[in-house]
């Protein structure tokens, strides 16, 4: 079966893109297997205590906030000692992921672009949507494009899902409504269509096929109350505010979030994605969570107030992980290892921490991607200075085809393996 590769099925309410299939053959070398970037951050760094591991080395213990990445500890480097050599206080850490302050930028010849939008144009041709920004909130600041326009990320997963995998026109809007109202589902629209396509399929595409199904579902079914994601706000403590069908938290919000950042991972409608957990977001519907994040990092040294904090931050990479589990279940199409395998994921901040606004020594790891990883790694030099970050993004540059030695302000590259 020879199929163009970015083949659509198109049905009442929408278009939907098929995942990337071993019978798609556009002509493309089996080896051409794409790479992908997911960065994950937040504006108030990490406790350093409970983010850092207390060794060195590729088998030190993982911290207790890294702990629900275990699993992953083999393919994955956690940086010590790194950060952009600014005076520390709030403001500097929107330089997370370029290392240029807005008020600086006029030094660089692309100003304070950042390193997803550079890779987003090297990618962005062989897509149909160049990068995706997400969050809850507003007010992570992470994405900048050469002109040092700061991009705004989603905030509505519900407009989100619509952007990424229905493309509606606002005739096409109107019958979604409709169908949501009715608990429609566009994969009852085209499931003649789909059926075809298994019956002619490999027996590796008809499990993709079923894997692309059962994931489309499981967001529409999410969605299948439409009030729940549009108009509304998140619950308090009050349990009479919960919702019969899909219960609004900030963890089934990120969920989907996550989900769908993995399945237009997959679909290859973008390599390129960045989701953000803002600095006034609420998480007291995270177990032991009373107080807001950034009330939290201000905790005075109080271990109760600590707790909270800790709680969020391991929050914060629980979600990463389970989005990076799902990454990990996904074959690669035409080549070895996982979809995983295949995407380079950083997480980080570019605050220290916020209960001191340093602005030195930020909480970086990286995972997956092909590396060879290194367990926590010291940057600093010989003499004791912490390395550039960028020297880091000047590296993932460089693994996807970015031909270039340098990156805004770094001094040169990071080993990964």
């Amino acid at each position: 079966m020879n199929l163009d590769r970015r083949t659509f099925i198109k049905g009442i309410g929408g278009v939907l893109s098929l995942p990337l299939l071993e019978s798609m053959a556009a002509g493309a070398s089996p080896t051409a297997t794409p790479t992908r970037f997911l960065v994950v951050g937040n504006p108030l760094g990490m406790h350093p205590e409970h983010f850092f591991p207390t060794e060195f080395g590729k088998n030190a213990a993982l911290s207790p906030t890294l702990k629900s990445l275990e699993w992953l500890k083999d393919r994955l480097t956690v940086l010590s000692h790194t950060d952009h050599n600014m005076v520390s206080g709030h403001g500097r850490e929107i330089a997370f992921l370029n290392g240029v302050l807005p008020a600086n930028s006029g030094a660089f010849p692309e100003k304070n672009i950042s390193i997803d939008q550079l890779i987003a144009r090297q990618t962005g041709n062989q897509v149909r949507f160049p990068y995706i920004n997400a969050a809850l909130e507003r007010g992570i600041r992470m994405s900048w494009n050469a002109n040092g326009v700061e991009l705004d990320p989603f905030t509505d997963p519900q407009k989100l899902f619509d952007h990424l995998f229905l493309n509606l026109t606002t005739k096409e809007r109107k019958i979604r409504r409709e169908l949501i109202e009715r608990n429609g589902s566009i994969l009852d629209a085209v499931g003649g269509q789909l059926s075809n396509l298994k019956r002619n399929s490999t027996t590796a595409d008809k499990e993709r096929l079923d894997l692309y199904e059962t994931s489309v579902r499981e967001l529409e079914d999410a969605f299948s109350d439409r009030k729940n994601w549009i108009d509304k706000e998140k619950p308090t403590f009050d349990i009479s505010e919960h919702f019969n069908a899909y219960e609004v938290t900030v963890a089934n919000r990120y969920n989907a979030i996550f989900d769908m950042i993995a399945y237009a991972f997959q679909t290859d409608l973008t390599r390129v994605a960045t989701i953000g957990f803002p600095n006034e977001l609420s998480y007291t519907d995270v177990a032991g969570v009373t107080r807001g994040y950034h009330a939290c990092t201000h905790n005075g040294k109080k271990p109760e107030v600590i707790a909270e904090l800790v709680a969020i931050e391991s929050f914060q990479i629980a979600q990463l992980s389970r989005c990076l589990q799902k990454l990990d279940s996904i074959k690669e199409p035409n080549a070895e290892g996982t979809m995983l395998d295949n995407t380079v994921v950083l997480f980080g901040s570019g605050m220290g921490y916020g209960g001191t606004h340093s602005n030195r020594d930020l909480p970086i790891l990286v995972a997956g991607g092909g590396f060879k990883h290194r367990g926590h790694i010291d940057t600093r030099s010989a003499g004791g200075k912490n390395m550039p970050l960028c020297n880091l993004y000047n590296t993932i540059q460089q693994r996807f085809g970015i031909e270039r030695n340098n990156f805004n302000t770094s001094s040169g590259t990071f080993d990964l393996g």
